[in-house]
Order: C-alpha cells, then sequence, then structure tokens
C-alpha cells in the first residue's frame, strides 16, 4: 500500500468571509472541483473550527472509551425498535456494527439530528427517531459536543456553497434541500487489530450523505481510500485540518461527475485510535435526483434514479447491524 503524500487542500476562508471577491471564491472553487473529481477527498483548511476545540473533541472520546466501566457503556447501549430505541442511536461494543457482512473492529457513539416531530410513523421513519443518549462522564461531554456540531454546520453549509460555484455560475443550488439538514455524528474507539488477525477495524465503503468532516487524532497509517486501479492508498492526518469525502448524495447529484470514493480502516499500530467523523447532510425529506448542469457536462442521459435522503439513511443504518448488510454505509 502506498501513501498519499498530500491530498488537494482546499482553504474554505472565502466562502466563510464576506468581504471575500467572487474571484477568489472561484478560484478555489475550480481547485474544488478537481479534487472531487479526481479524488473525492481532499483536506478542508480555512474552517474556522479552532484545534482547542477539535482537540477537546477527540480527548472527550479518547476518555469515554477509556475511562468507562462496562455497565456505564452498556446503559448507552443502541437498542432495537422493539425495545424502545430506534435501531441507531448509542454505544455500539466491537464487531457489533457490520460491513459486507463481517463485524467491525471497533467500538462506536452515535447521533442523529434530533427526532424529526412532523414525520409519519412506521418504517423508515421509526429508525433514527429517537432520543440520543449521552454519556455522563466526562460531564461535558454533551455540551462540547452540541457546541462542535452547531459549528460543523456553518462549516457544512459553506462548504456546499462552494461546491455549487464549482458545478455552476450560483453557490444556491443545494439551498434548496439545506433549509434544516439532517446530520450525523460518530465518536469511534479504535483498539489495534490483533496481530494474527485478518480482520479489518471498518470494511470498505462509501459514505451515503453529501460530505464527511473526519477529525481524527495522529495515527498514521490507519485510513485508507481506493484508488482508480482497485489499489490502497493510505491517507494520514493533517494537523487542524478536515479530511473530507463526498458521499452518495453528491454522486446522484453530480450523474456520476463526483464519485463516492470507497475507503477503509485498518488499524495496527500500536495506541488506540479515535475519530470523530461528522456528517453534513441534506434534508431529511430532499429528493436528490441529478442536476441539469451535471446532466449537461455528462452526456445528458440521467445515469442515477431519484432517491428521498431520509429512505436512503433508514436503509443503510439498517444495514449496519445485520450480517450481509449493504457496503454503503455510515462509516469511519
Amino acid at each position: 500500500m502506498s501513501v498519499i503524500s498530500s491530498l488537494p487542500i482546499i482553504d474554505l476562508t472565502p466562502f466563510l468571509t464576506p468581504t471575500s471577491t467572487l474571484s477568489e471564491k472561484q478560484e478555489i472553487a475550480k481547485a474544488l472541483y478537481t479534487a472531487c473529481h479526481d479524488v473525492g477527498f481532499f483536506y478542508l483548511t480555512g474552517h474556522g473550527v479552532p484545534e482547542e476545540l477539535q482537540n477537546e473533541v477527540l480527548e472527550a472520546a479518547r476518555e469515554f472509551f477509556m475511562t468507562a466501566t462496562q455497565e456505564e457503556k452498556q446503559a448507552l447501549e443502541r437498542k432495537e425498535i422493539d425495545e424502545g430505541g430506534d435501531g441507531a442511536r448509542g454505544w455500539q461494543k466491537l464487531g457489533e456494527n457490520i460491513t459486507m457482512g463481517s463485524g467491525d473492529w471497533h467500538e462506536a457513539l452515535d447521533y442523529y439530528h434530533p427526532p424529526l416531530s412532523d414525520t409519519s410513523s412506521g418504517p423508515p421513519y421509526d429508525i433514527v427517531q429517537g432520543p440520543n443518549p449521552w454519556p455522563e462522564k466526562p460531564p461535558h461531554f454533551r455540551s462540547l459536543y452540541e457546541a462542535y456540531i452547531a459549528g460543523l454546520h456553518t462549516v457544512g453549509h459553506a462548504l456546499l456553497r462552494a461546491m455549487s460555484l464549482a458545478l455552476s455560475s450560483t453557490e444556491d443550488l443545494f439551498t434548496p434541500h439545506l433549509t434544516s439538514p439532517f446530520w450525523c455524528l460518530r465518536a469511534i474507539g479504535y483498539p489495534p487489530l490483533p496481530a494474527t488477525s485478518p480482520g479489518i477495524s471498518c470494511g470498505a465503503h462509501t459514505d451515503y450523505g453529501c460530505t464527511t468532516f473526519l477529525l481524527a487524532d495522529e495515527t498514521r497509517g490507519a485510513l485508507e481510500v481506493r484508488d482508480k486501479q482497485g489499489g490502497w492508498i493510505g491517507v494520514d492526518p493533517l494537523k487542524g485540518a478536515y479530511v473530507v469525502n463526498i458521499g452518495d448524495m453528491l454522486e446522484v447529484w453530480t450523474n456520476g461527475l463526483w464519485k463516492s470514493t470507497v475507503h477503509r480502516v485498518v488499524h495496527r499500530g500500536t495506541g488506540f485510535r479515535v475519530s470523530v467523523p461528522f456528517f453534513f447532510e441534506p434534508d431529511w425529506d430532499a429528493r436528490v435526483e441529478p442536476l441539469q448542469c451535471c446532466l449537461e457536462k455528462t452526456g445528458g442521459v440521467r445515469k442515477y434514479e431519484a432517491k428521498v435522503y431520509g429512505e436512503h439513511l433508514a436503509g443503510r443504518v439498517k444495514g449496519n447491524f445485520y450480517q450481509g448488510g449493504p457496503g454503503k454505509v455510515l462509516k469511519d
């Protein structure tokens, strides 16, 4: 496996600065288009999230995974719908998360947008429609993470404006689908894979929404991205930056012009790896289909059927916890 010396670096500053000029934005948008078209992954700088806050988020997750008792973890355990849960939120033990029929070697806390009061009852709306179970220790965990999530909403909106300009002459292509964007967040703890294990820390998959903002500790040699030849390339963290990748919804919107790139985690180091991916998504009821400007750039033939984001999400989340579930699921 080779290691990428540097993913494309995208500086989001012009899209978060009111005084930025159109030419400054267009320069970034051009680089962003190339990154999304050629790789599907890039480092994001100029996002405005303080590095101190990023470190606090990682350390709070590490403290939970390393110090919480089994009883404290089980109190937050993900519950099925018939058990009073929503089939998604909460703590997952080692091996509980499934990718392509195999258990992943990590534990995690999964959180989602608060329940949607105006949704219908019954499938698929009963999945991911429950309360977020926050740990009591560390005591600042919930307030810290809620502040962090709020900040990343600002970044997510700015990045989608930049992506819109990369694809067209306007920043508003995605605005109608982001009136109340859904979100998902995972705090993940990766113990090293056993020396004799052929397993995977997190199996090969694509992400199913818009954009993923990956915050990870300094562990190197864990995240791997599949290249166009089918090989695996290592992507190491860049201090202060997010590793960002595009998801399935952007692949549909762009009619395949941008691809949702397959990636996985193989952690054979010596330390306990922590990552906190944040998934910035469309509105729950957003109808996602190829954009006209992207149809024109891809020969005019529609390659993807329309999807309702919430239904797509529910199906993918359900597949996370059953043997033989789909490979395109929420991970990292």
